[in-house]
């Protein structure tokens, strides 16, 4: 019954910019941490980024600096704001939440279907 849909991937230049969001919607009780994985091609999955319920956030090291997680409570949404990239952000991008549906106890992840992103000249 909950879903995360994920936008905003594409084909752009080395030293570009793209912008990914992922919305939850269902029955959501509550969410909790907020995030983004990527798989390149013949690598093991990475997390990227993540968000707390409360605005804390960290980074996977190569990419500190570069991207920005951000997330909208009042959309259960989460962002990720990627700048100077680079061919080695290549990758299939998948968002997670850590979301209590309603009439429920406890949380589980939920995973976004996944967006290409392409760096390449």
């Amino acid at each position: 019954q909950v879903q995360l849909v994920e936008s905003g991937g594409g084909l752009v230049q080395p030293g570009g910019s793209l912008r990914l969001s992922c919305a939850a919607s269902g029955s959501i009780f509550s969410i909790n941490a907020m995030g983004w994985y990527r798989q390149a091609p013949g690598k093991l999955r990475e997390l990227v980024a993540v968000i707390t319920s409360g605005g804390s956030t960290n980074y996977t090291d190569s990419v500190k600096g570069r991207f920005t997680i951000s997330r909208d409570n009042a959309k259960n949404t989460v962002y990720l704001q990627m700048n100077s990239l680079k061919p080695g952000d290549t990758a299939v991008y998948y968002c997670y939440s850590e979301i209590v549906r309603r009439g429920y106890w406890s949380w589980r992840a939920y995973w976004g279907q996944g967006t290409q992103v392409t760096v390449s000249s």
